[in-house]
């Protein structure tokens, strides 16, 4: 058999490629490598050997040095053939694949442990952190995805017995005898062996997921991590406390673990320990924030007292309300999940929403006069300066008239929003049980609540209207865009603060960029199908795409979630959905609004298709999605390793075919739109169908095979599309007949 020689650097094989030959390495070596683990393979090592009893590859091979490869085409089904015709071939494939096996393996059982070693490591470290905090009397803070953070559980695991019968089948076929080297007997060993190699590499890929989601609680671009606890922690207390050398020491053992995980953006990494050491340095020359000014803290002295006094509360709910903030306020760690913590978060909240309601109420009647402090609270959820922390709350006080929300480009803060639907401008939103104002009405007569005279006279009342939407929708999506449920508290505390208020405040102009980005690449994500006719001219029936961009509204808390709240204003398609995050935004604004954008693809998709949004018979973005997770597993054009990532996703998405689509579409967006594949073939190909790249990304992505198919069935619609305009549009021109504006804007749009 020729030998093929190859240089260093040269990708053989990539995962998820067609396995048509089985391929000897005659010299040099080759590193192979798959999500969590690594090996190599040298001199008469066979690639391929692993993997083909599935007829396609779940490794990635590429030469580590100049290296010759003797091919031998062979199947599943003609490997015990090819083994008869050569003892020798026969040998070397068997002693490769076993070779393999026990790397595979050995690493498996090491990323076991580094699985279980790190999660101990990570809860160790942050209860030692919360007990330096307490020590100097701080605050500890809470990073939003510690509350879902568990140690790691398999589905399925190894059978105990595997490392042993493998050792003694080892053993066994590589022994001079031969009794045991009979082709159909070793060819069944190799295809018995791959089935296992391809179960441990499916739980190698949990371990690394697992791993990576760890990874990013150590560090993350965000800095809502460990290393910026600890780092800040430092910077509090100073680099001459007798504690900054422990402190100090831990920060290098979270640095040791971040440069052993692979999932770790390297560049961000030494990135960020370039900052710390910095800042460190200059720790000694003092600090270099400015102090709170006298003026700044007389600003916003007894803010409590005076939100109380202008909400008019009654005096047993205004004292409430102040002992329940005194005991937040003297609570060392205020995400603590005891039962006399949650109680008195509960209780914050019940009261909170009640003088929310009364100083709303009063401020309609006189909107110039409102106190800035009580602007504060409408807006942010402020309600004290020491709890808020003296410079945030002149941060506050200095920003509330000047905030960069623009209701004209759809960007409210939520006490514009509650005045617009006052003034009649919106309409409530629906409640949690998807109910909108008017069959919430109707279900308060149906359960005797309420008179019909009564759902008349509230059906146009502006005051009941706003009030629905402050009882219903507003409770509930602050909760959820907050981001930790169950540590949530409606009020604004200095812990909370996970980094600096002014570079985390949501404007206007960054709601335009975000979107800008997404329909860049994405150019029809908010676009909706309406009927235009206009008999005059001749114009029948045409369906026509109008763009509706949605309302966002930012929600008074510093958070790290958003919501798509609905899709539609009532049952009129072309009204903007209802999308709200934090004020002050956590995490990435992009990547929370690339999210929402897939959640109203999928609940737009829903509505128009109605009952039958799950009917394959109708194609939709929702039914062939439904349709490809529901029966992934007997779909042959999915590899094994795409049916595993398959199965790991919606363990993670709980199941919900939503929120698998949700994490296809983030993909989507922030991976394959830059060129950097990330989905399988099958949903690859409903996404583009259902959401195409704009004709810049099609035109740059046009030479990769992975989307040359796809691109094609796209490019014969669009020309057909495009065909059927150009002939409404001479027959136009041929009566001397003007082209409609909006047949015109859908021919561009086409063109996008």
């Amino acid at each position: 058999m020729a030998v093929k020689e190859f240089p260093a650097g040269t990708q053989l094989i990539q995962s998820e490629q067609n396995l048509t030959a089985l391929h000897v390495i005659a010299k040099g070596s080759v590193c192979a490598t798959y999500p969590g683990g690594t090996f190599y393979l040298k001199k008469g090592d066979v690639i391929g050997i692993c993997e083909i009893f599935f007829g396609s590859h779940f490794i990635t091979y590429e030469t580590e040095e100049p290296t010759g490869i003797a091919s031998y085409p062979c199947t599943a089904a003609q490997l015990s053939l090819l083994m008869s015709k050569s003892v020798d071939l026969a040998n070397m494939f068997v002693s490769s694949l076993f070779r393999q096996f026990r790397e595979i393996y050995d690493q498996y059982e090491l990323m076991r442990f580094d699985c279980e070693n790190i999660y101990h490591f990570l809860m160790d470290r942050y209860e030692e952190y919360k007990s330096f905090c307490v020590k100097h009397g701080f605050t500890p803070r809470a990073l939003p995805d510690m509350e879902d953070l568990t140690p790691l559980t398999l589905e399925e695991d190894l059978e105990r017995w595997l490392d042993g019968y493998y050792e003694q089948l080892t053993a066994m076929v590589t022994e001079k005898s031969s009794k045991f080297h009979k082709p159909d007997f070793l060819a069944g060993a190799v295809l018995k062996a791959d089935q296992d190699i391809q179960r441990i590499i499916s739980i190698c890929r949990a371990f690394y997921d697992y791993k990576a989601e760890i990874a990013s609680l150590l560090m993350n671009e965000n800095h809502l991590d460990f290393f910026d606890l600890y780092a800040s922690l430092l910077y509090k207390i100073g680099a001459n406390d007798t504690d900054s050398t422990t402190v100090s020491a831990a920060i290098s053992t979270i640095m040791i673990q971040l440069e052993d995980l692979p999932s770790i953006d390297k560049e961000m990494y030494q990135q960020r320990v370039a900052e710390y050491r910095t800042k460190l340095e200059n720790l000694g020359e003092g600090s270099d924030e400015e102090s709170t000014s006298a003026d700044d803290a007389a600003d916003v002295a007894q803010s409590l007292n005076t939100i109380l006094s202008y909400a008019e509360v009654d005096v047993e709910t205004a004292a409430a309300f102040r002992e329940s903030v005194n005991k937040f306020a003297k609570m060392t760690d205020k995400n603590a999940s005891d039962d006399a913590a949650r109680k008195l978060r509960m209780t914050i909240t019940k009261q909170f929403y009640v003088i929310y309601e009364k100083a709303f109420l009063k401020s309609l009647a006189d909107p110039a006069s409102i106190p800035k402090v009580v602007k504060m609270f409408f807006n942010f959820g402020y309600v004290d300066e020491n709890l808020a922390g003296l410079e945030n709350a002149a941060y506050l006080y200095n920003l509330v008239d000047k905030l960069p929300t623009d209701p004209k480009r759809k960007v409210y803060t939520v006490y514009e929003w509650f005045t617009a639907i006052y003034q009649g401008q919106k309409s409530p939103s629906r409640n949690e049980f998807d109910s909108d104002f008017p069959t919430f009405l109707r279900e308060q007569k149906m359960s005797g609540n309420i008179t019909a005279a009564d759902e008349a006279r509230m059906q146009n009342d502006p005051k009941e209207q706003v009030l629905f939407e402050i009882r219903n929708m507003f409770p509930s999506v602050n909760k959820i865009t907050f981001g930790r449920v169950l540590s949530f508290c409606p009020i604004f505390s200095e812990h909370n603060v996970l980094k600096e208020l002014e570079g985390s405040l949501v404007s206007a102009d960054q709601v335009e960029t975000a979107f800008k980005t997404i329909r860049d690449i994405d150019f029809s994500a908010y676009y909706r199908d309406v009927i235009y006719t206009n008999p005059d001219i001749g114009i029948g029936k045409e369906t026509i795409g109008v763009e509706v961009l949605p309302d966002i509204i930012l929600m008074p808390n510093v958070g790290t979630r958003g919501i798509a709240w609905q899709e539609i204003e009532g049952r009129k398609r072309t009204t903007p959905a209802r999308m709200m995050v934090s004020i002050f935004q956590m995490e990435d604004l992009t990547n929370i609004l690339v999210r929402l954008t897939g959640d109203f693809r999928w609940e737009m998709c829903k509505r128009v298709q109605g009952a039958r949004w799950n009917d394959i018979s109708e194609a939709s973005l929702t039914s062939e999605y439904f349709d490809y997770i529901q029966f992934y597993r007997k779909n042959q054009e999915l590899s094994a390793d795409a049916k595993d990532k398959i199965k790991l996703g919606m363990k993670k998405a709980k199941n919900s075919y939503k929120e698998m689509f949700i994490r296809d579409y983030e993909a989507w967006i922030l991976y394959e739109g830059a060129g950097s594949p990330r989905l399988n073939k099958v949903s690859r190909n409903i996404i583009f169908t259902y959401c195409p790249f704009s004709k810049e990304i099609r035109t740059k992505l046009m030479a990769n095979p992975l989307y040359k198919e796809t691109m094609s069935r796209y490019d014969i619609k669009l020309s057909q599309k495009l065909h059927h305009y150009d002939n409404v549009f001479q027959k136009l021109k041929n009566t001397g007949t003007p082209i409609p504006e909006e047949l015109q804007q859908q021919r561009e749009y086409l063109c996008k």
